[in-house]
């Protein structure tokens, strides 16, 4: 049984998972079905607004699928949970990402 697969099974058992949502989302952005991948991680946010790491991910495939302004959003949105959650790292990662969204990154 493939990957995939295994992690639909799980939320067939556990739909309420935050982290199978996730670990769908990411296999499905890893088989490069974006369009999949967004719908779970959408629905992750929506349902579980403060796992912080869903909004790095999301923002970075909102890149990908060339929606700045919505990629510059989720960060924006992941720093304040981040920071509400005294998660400094997670907080970093996401001011990283936001500064190289608007173009203000260091390269």
């Amino acid at each position: 049984m493939d990957r995939l697969t295994t992690l639909l099974q799980y939320h067939e058992e556990d739909p309420g998972d935050s982290f199978i949502r996730f670990a769908l989302a990411s296999e499905y952005g890893k088989q490069g079905e974006h369009i999949e991948a967004l719908k779970w991680f959408e629905e992750l946010r929506e349902n579980d607004p403060d796992y912080v790491g869903t909004y790095y991910h999301i923002g970075k495939l909102y890149e990908t699928l060339d929606r700045q302004s919505d990629a510059i959003t989720a960060y924006k949105e992941g720093i304040k949970i981040a920071g509400a959650q005294s998660d400094q790292h997670a907080r970093s990662e996401l001011q990283s990402a936001l500064l190289e969204a608007e173009g203000l990154g260091f390269d």
